[in-house]
């Protein structure tokens, strides 16, 4: 598929939510973030002065989305430099804080770089933390600017496969301003559509166990006025029956060199739902997702999040300091649970990745290679 010009307006504007934001405090630099464990019930900013903090919200999700994590390993590397903090032990800690996204990865190698680069060409510690957080700023930039792109290609590849208009479009887990520098990658593209009245309706996964469909997809689509509706995970193949879904946009967490697109657990399923019912199946991420030194989908390491998450239903307590949350058994005590945090789905079942340099459809690894070789942000492990 020839790639679609990507240049005629869609009204993206600049992200109403603050994810994320570098201050500095009294005590010293700090990286801010919207604490994600908090929604819906409460806009509540979580404050890290220091990468041990940055890397607890990252394993909790307090800060999540493959896009974001990358924005906030560079702001963490910064964080550190700033601190006078060993930088590369920093940086390990960091890229260890999950293992999926390879975007986590890719924004801490960046920073971490631009510091060390600094530091061989002489420069004082200030002067190299300096540099750091110049790094970790315009790959905050350079995400935001991605986004807009992603949702011009995506919404041209909608008005290629469905010419019609009305879209249905069915999502799964969260991909919008909150897992980005900008308005999101999959949920960008929906947000395009429905600012362009092409928007019949945007169905929300509930996205088990986490719920971050339920608590923040729909957050952000009640936010912009979207039209919408939450259904549960083992809902969709009943839509796709019944003809109500026209496309299935979701994100990515990491592409394979082949095209294997591992995403949040449910994805998969999505996919082949999608495919027997002759629905395009869509993924939108940016090139630093894709990591071309992983071959193909068996490669990919899936974190396997704890089973509690499975057996016990936990919710915000608005107003409690902490931010604790109570716990309601869903299972019976010592029940064992299966937990992987992501799926992987074959390029076989992928209709299109769309990405901030174009389409790729159908989806191989020469095809993505080649879109890959016009970037300046692939992933190099």
């Amino acid at each position: 598929m020839a790639d679609q010009d990507a240049q005629s307006p869609v009204g993206i504007e600049p992200p109403a939510l603050p994810v994320l934001r570098w201050d500095e405090l009294v005590e010293g630099p700090a990286l801010v973030l919207l604490d994600q464990t908090r929604l819906p019930a409460e806009e509540a900013e979580l404050v890290c002065t220091d990468v041990p903090a940055l890397v607890r919200a990252i394993r909790t999700l307090a800060v999540r989305g493959a896009p974001l994590l990358g924005i906030a390993g560079a702001y963490g590397v910064a964080l550190a430099a700033a601190r006078g903090d060993d930088v590369a032990e920093a940086a390990e800690l960091l890229e260890r804080a999950r293992p999926t996204a390879v975007n986590l990865g890719y924004g801490v190698r960046r920073a971490a770089g631009a510091y060390r680069a600094a530091v061989e060409k002489g420069a004082e510690p200030e002067g190299a933390a300096e540099v750091a957080l110049a790094e970790a700023r315009a790959l905050h930039r350079e995400d935001a600017e991605a986004s807009g792109r992603m949702a011009r290609y995506g919404l041209a590849l909608l008005d290629e496969l469905l010419p019609a208009g009305g879209h249905q479009l069915l999502t799964h887990c969260n991909t919008g301003a909150l897992v980005s520098g900008g308005e999101g990658t999959a949920f960008a593209v929906a947000l395009g559509a429905h600012r362009q009245g092409r928007l019949r309706r945007l169905w929300v996964d509930e996205t088990r166990p986490l719920l971050q469909g339920a608590r923040l997809t729909a957050y952000e689509a009640a936010r912009t006025g979207m039209p919408y509706n939450l259904l549960t995970d083992n809902a969709a193949g009943s839509l796709f029956a019944a003809g109500e879904v026209d496309a299935v946009l979701i994100g990515a967490d990491r592409i394979a060199a082949d095209g294997s697109v591992a995403n949040k657990v449910g994805s998969y399923p999505l996919a082949v739902l999608a495919k027997y019912h002759h629905v395009p199946f869509i993924v939108v991420a940016p090139t630093t997702t894709v990591d071309l030194n992983t071959a193909d989908g068996a490669s990919i390491t899936v974190e396997q999040r704890p089973g509690s998450e499975v057996t016990e239903l936990t919710s915000p307590r608005v107003g409690v300091a902490g931010g604790d949350a109570g716990a309601v058994l869903m299972a019976p005590v010592g029940t064992l649970a299966y937990n992987p945090a992501f799926d992987v789905t074959p390029p076989e079942l992928v209709t299109a990745i769309v990405t901030e340099e174009g389409v790729v459809s159908p989806v191989t690894g020469v095809g993505l290679a080649e879109l890959c070789a016009r970037s300046s942000q692939v992933t190099i492990s």
